[in-house]
């Protein structure tokens, strides 16, 4: 099967990477395209994911290790962290280059032995974390309202939604893989259920060299599954676990098997955010749980899109995982990070996109209908309105972000736009 190659947004931001570092490390789960985007501009290639590549490189690395360093720049090194100490030899031959855009590291894993990369790699390496793809890489989102236009003040004609419910639901469980994106419906789901598998039967002992029990690790993403988008804490897991599933997890192993998911990158919290505010509410410190993609969780729990028509509260809290995937990656094009803010009054705001440069957007995320656009709508309002202005800057926008709906549009009544997932992009 012949496969064009999708435009990632990473592209842009690996050669951006390249123009102003020596090396670059583009870092993320399996399969969401490293490599493939990463030899969309590499020159020479060291594949450490071929095990016979590895084993010779090993084999160099006690004679002649500059060697392994030889080719055309960028020179990729894929999976570099089966030999951590390429680490500090790309930083030194960096340094004696004395030049930028050397070499491009790429890896499904933090490395086994942390000590055998002994430099930081400040000023010499730049990173990117790398996602799976959003429905505008993908090819599904008409990319018709843009976020930066909108981070810039330029307001949207109505624009319309070419994605029905039923589709959505499909590509959540899809999910953003690459290889998926290619291929017929059916097959395409197995993408999803394959990862699940591979991470609890194999990765999970494979990233440090310590054999856990698959079992577990399968009960934990279970249940990291079912608190998706909630701030549980590992106490409250053991419980859901235990009430859910009839096995006991102790705090310690899930703490140790949630680390280890972080490290092989298959769960990515968010983090809270911490505005001024005028009033004296507290505000939640919890990171909220999330797979890097909503695929996992629902391959986790045994559902498809079927299960999520027939059931739309469901629905609804994997599809708020979905478009949190699509912000971040968004988010990272924008020179910004998605947060999550909740406080103490019970107010509560799915996502904000906040920039570097201090611009923040309020994303409301709902399957769509009137009454819950205008559930949403008056939240951000009253998230906009407990900012302090004086001490911060004004959202430069309010969005309720939805799966479902025939257009995308501003509201006369509050300016907040209502946008169906599908009309979305950087």
């Amino acid at each position: 099967m012949a496969k064009k190659y999708k435009n990632r947004i990473a592209d842009y931001l690996l050669r951006r990477k390249l123009q102003g570092k020596g090396a670059v490390l583009v870092q993320g789960p399996k399969w969401c395209g490293k490599t493939t985007t990463a030899k969309q501009v590499a020159a020479s290639l060291l594949d450490l994911g071929d095990t016979a590549v590895l084993t010779n490189a090993l084999e160099v690395l006690q004679v002649m290790p500059k060697k392994l360093l030889e080719g055309d720049s960028p020179l990729l090194i894929d999976e570099w962290q089966s030999i951590p100490e390429l680490w500090d030899m790309v930083r030194s031959e960096v340094d004696r280059r004395e030049d930028l855009g050397q070499f491009i590291l790429t890896g499904s894993s933090v490395p086994v032995k942390e000590e055998k990369r002994r430099h930081s790699g400040t000023g010499r390496f730049g990173w990117i974390n790398m996602r799976t793809m959003s429905l505008w890489e993908s090819g599904e989102s008409t990319g018709s309202v843009s976020l930066a236009d909108l981070f810039e003040g330029k307001d949207i004609e109505l624009q319309e939604n070419n994605l029905e419910l039923e589709r959505i639901a499909f590509l959540l469980c899809r999910g953003g893989w690459p290889q998926a994106t290619f291929l017929k419906d059916g097959i395409a789901l197995d993408q999803a259920r394959d990862y699940y598998e591979a991470i609890y039967k194999v990765d999970i002992h494979r990233v440090d060299e310590v054999h856990r029990n698959s079992e577990r690790a399968r009960l934990l993403m279970r249940s990291y599954a079912r608190n998706t988008g909630t701030a549980t804490s590992f106490t409250k897991m053991s419980n859901d676990i235990k009430e859910n599933d009839n096995a006991d997890i102790s705090y310690e192993t899930i703490s140790d098997y949630v680390d280890v998911l972080k490290k092989l990158f298959v769960v990515e919290d968010m983090p809270a955010w911490n505005p001024n505010l005028r009033s004296k509410a507290a505000i939640q410190s919890s990171d909220t749980r999330y797979f890097v993609d909503p695929s996992i969780a629902v391959a986790a729990l045994g559902i498809g899109p079927k299960d999520l028509m027939n059931d739309l509260n469901t629905f609804g809290l994997f599809f708020e995982s979905m478009a949190v995937r699509d912000l971040r990656v968004y988010a990272d094009a924008l020179m910004g990070e998605v947060f999550h803010y909740k406080d103490s009054s019970g107010l509560e705001c799915d996502a904000v996109l906040h920039r570097r440069d201090g611009t923040y957007g309020l994303v409301e995320i709902k399957l769509g209908g009137k009454d819950n656009i205008e559930k949403g709508a008056s939240t951000l309002n009253k998230l906009a309105g407990k900012i302090d202005t004086d001490k911060m800057k004004t959202p430069s926008f309010k969005m309720v972000l939805t799966a479902a709906g025939q257009f995308a549009y501003r509201r006369k009544e509050d300016g907040v736009y209502v946008v169906p997932i599908a009309c979305l992009k950087d």
